[in-house]
């Protein structure tokens, strides 16, 4: 059955950013799909209140609270992965971001922190996991969440944009260098309905202006996002590396202007 190859039964997968949003739907995927769950984010009770969802369906989940700019408390979740439940098969880079700001207002510490949020903290984390994953007959997934801002320019987003393009070329430089037991991809969301849209959400004309710019007509769902990496993470994706998939909506241009005048 091809649904099978969806499945991820007994996997284990580490995700970041795993407390709310895109990482909380990405986690309770696969959970949902047979993986049991090392998950971890700055807030312990956001964390608890996605693992219990993953033991409602009857998973296991190991909740780190840590604040994952420092590079070795990301690095350190795939000892915790093994250490918990034995092994390592996938890695979600979730966790990332950057505040917009006009070109001029941002300065270059502002570019540095971005990088080393978006990109230094993926990096730490998969090199500590490659011997884990190696272990492993199979070997394994990476999935890095980048941006469609990463490949398309808007304004204000030089840091937060210039950060996920880097991640992007990331993703396909080491899954160049982790070929063929490792394989490494990546996911480009467009405006997805969470937490950070929460203005958007509540503004009925913000919102219709977005969905008026977007070829489908919607704003996205976490779970159109936890759909795309459950199918990179598991045998579905088999034959897939080094590829950013794209979960936009169809969008070609940011569909969220930001008012940002002329110089």
């Amino acid at each position: 059955m091809i649904l099978d190859r969806f499945r991820i039964d007994d996997k284990v997968a580490v995700v970041t950013g795993a407390g709310r949003g895109l990482g909380a739907a990405i986690a309770v995927a696969f959970a949902e799909a047979g993986a049991d769950l090392v998950i971890s984010a700055r807030s312990e009770a956001e964390l608890d209140k996605v693992a219990a969802r993953i033991r409602e369906v009857g998973r296991r989940a190991k909740v780190v609270a840590a604040d994952l700019s420092d590079l070795d408390a990301a690095a350190a979740l795939a000892q915790t992965a093994v250490d918990e439940f034995g092994r390592l098969d996938i890695v979600v880079n979730n966790v990332g971001g950057a505040l917009p700001r006009p070109l001029m207002d941002t300065k270059p510490k502002h570019l540095s922190q971005a990088f080393d949020f978006n990109v230094s903290n993926a990096h730490a984390l998969v090199v500590a996991a490659v011997p884990h994953l190696l272990a492993n007959a199979d070997g394994g997934s990476v999935i890095n969440i980048t941006s469609m801002v990463g490949r398309s320019p808007g304004r204000a987003y030089a840091a937060y944009g210039t950060a996920k393009g880097a991640l992007a070329q990331y993703t396909r430089l080491a899954a160049m260098d982790l070929n063929p037991r490792i394989r490494v991809n990546g996911i480009a969301p467009g405006a997805i309905l969470t937490s950070a849209l929460d203005i958007v959400a509540d503004d009925e004309k913000m919102r219709s202006e977005i969905e008026a710019a977007t070829p489908l007509q919607r704003l996205g769902d976490p779970d159109d996002v936890a759909a795309a990496a459950l199918y990179l993470a598991s045998p579905a994706g088999a034959y897939v590396t080094g590829k950013i998939l794209e979960v936009d909506g169809g969008i070609v241009t940011p569909n969220l202007d930001l008012p940002i005048p002329d110089l």
